[in-house]
């Protein structure tokens, strides 16, 4: 789920800031087209937001201005996208880069699980790289380097796309990564300094996982950053300052649609120390990170997954939005 990270997203951030004076900050609250079930959200250079439809297979763009409307980018079901997992911007190469997921709940016909890369100016299709061992595509990093790190929800590893390569490598599998429940592996990744390589199970947990990223680029060690509490169902990960990320809590699997929450982690040796931004929110998925600022979704998912017999069909019309808030400082 994600946008560049490590020394990549420095060097974003730097561009960010040569640049405050020609693209303003985004409003603080945007609408997504109706129906849209958003998985994950990216920010390009230019303020622009990517928008992944979990229900549509689908990619919004929301380009910067005053009053900006959301024009559907990547088309349903184009180049196989099913359930729109996590996004990534690599504005440097024109690419789009999104997770495929096969759960259903969809307009669009399901597929196996797999990388997408689209042209990040029109949408078209560029690829698509297969998860091996019916893996599950969730979310992805990018490192200086231009390598790729996806997570992988049905086993305990994180996969590599190296530039230029045409299949998708295991980087690190290890029971370390492994969690309780149906969906073994990780979640949301990201990538600190460049220097190390932070995950999430799929299962809630009181802590993260952080892998070393070599100068070589080989994986090393995983280790267990511990949490003061249970962390409820952490999406999406973002790198923000050296040593501070921030969470984006699902909830996913909780009780009631509004135990949600975005909180800022300070990484303290083997210790995260935690501070809530808002909590009550549905299904908070992912998000973005632009200045001293996070946006972030509100996906709903339980009016899909949490529906029974006799429900009646599928809503329509049901809202979406971009929402912020400003981070501590």
């Amino acid at each position: 789920m994600a946008m560049r990270s490590g020394r990549s997203r420095l060097a974003g951030a730097l561009l960010a800031l040569a640049t405050t004076a020609a693209v303003a900050a985004p409003p603080v609250v945007q609408a997504l087209p109706e129906d849209w079930y958003p998985e994950s959200v990216a920010i390009g250079p230019d303020g622009a937001f990517y928008v992944g439809s979990w229900r549509q297979g689908a990619v919004a763009r929301l380009k910067p201005g005053t009053a900006p409307k959301a024009e559907v980018l990547v088309k349903p079901g184009a180049n196989g996208l099913a359930n729109g997992q996590g996004v990534l911007v690599d504005a440097g190469h024109g690419d789009l880069w999104i997770c495929s997921g096969n759960i259903g709940f969809t307009t669009v016909p399901s597929t196996p699980s797999a990388l997408k890369r689209y042209d990040l100016a029109t949408g078209a299709p560029r690829a698509s790289y297969a998860m091996p061992d019916d893996g599950y595509c969730n979310d992805l990093a990018q490192d200086a380097r231009g390598n790729l790190y996806v997570t992988d929800s049905y086993h305990p590893r994180v996969l590599k796309l190296a530039p230029g390569a045409d299949s998708l490598a295991v980087w690190k599998e290890d029971p370390a990564l492994a969690g309780p429940g149906p969906y073994k592996g990780l979640n949301g990744i990201a990538i600190d300094g460049g220097r190390e390589v932070y995950v999430s199970l799929v299962a809630a947990a009181s802590y993260l996982l952080r892998i070393g990223l070599g100068a070589d680029g080989k994986a090393g060690e995983v280790t267990r950053i511990e949490a003061p509490r249970e962390l409820k169902n952490v999406d999406a990960i973002r790198a923000w300052k050296p040593g501070r990320l921030v969470l984006f809590e699902s909830n996913a699997f909780g009780e009631g649609p509004y135990g949600g929450q975005i909180t800022v982690a300070r990484i303290e040796g083997a210790k995260l120390g935690l501070r809530t931004v808002v909590a009550g929110l549905n299904d908070p998925s992912s998000g973005a990170v632009w200045g001293n600022r996070v946006y972030f979704i509100e996906s709903k998912y339980s009016l899909l997954t949490k529906r029974k017999d006799g429900d009646g069909p599928v809503p329509t019309g049901v809202p979406f939005d971009i929402q912020s808030r400003a981070l501590p400082r």
